[in-house]
């Protein structure tokens, strides 16, 4: 009997994990629907006062995929930027330093 009573409190338990985790689930769909949604606003032309019909979502992704790759590409822009800005200082930096030994050289000479 205490087996069966085990058994059934389990079950119980069971149940009611998996009430929670339906739960999860539907919650985390409306999530993603209402993602979705404000996505597609945010995309669709008509949220910028065009009279053209809304996007489809592949039209979406497309769009959210190129922005991505060009923020990927200008990400990579800024960092080559910075590595040659980096480098244009370093060669100043060396030609500022090449002129004060000049300068010096210069007034041991006169």
């Amino acid at each position: 009997q205490a087996e069966e009573e085990l058994k059934a409190g389990q079950l119980q338990e069971m149940g009611r994990r998996e009430r929670l985790l339906r739960s999860d689930l539907q919650r985390a769909g409306e999530q993603l629907e209402s993602f979705k949604t404000r996505v597609m606003q945010a995309c669709s032309p008509s949220a910028a006062g065009s009279r053209e019909k809304p996007l489809t979502e592949q039209q979406v992704i497309e769009k959210v995929r190129q922005i991505s790759d060009e923020s990927q590409q200008s990400h990579e822009r800024e960092k080559s930027l910075q590595k040659e800005l980096s480098s244009r200082l370093a060669k100043e930096r060396e030609m500022s330093a090449n002129i004060e030994v000049f300068k010096n050289s210069l007034q041991k000479l006169q």
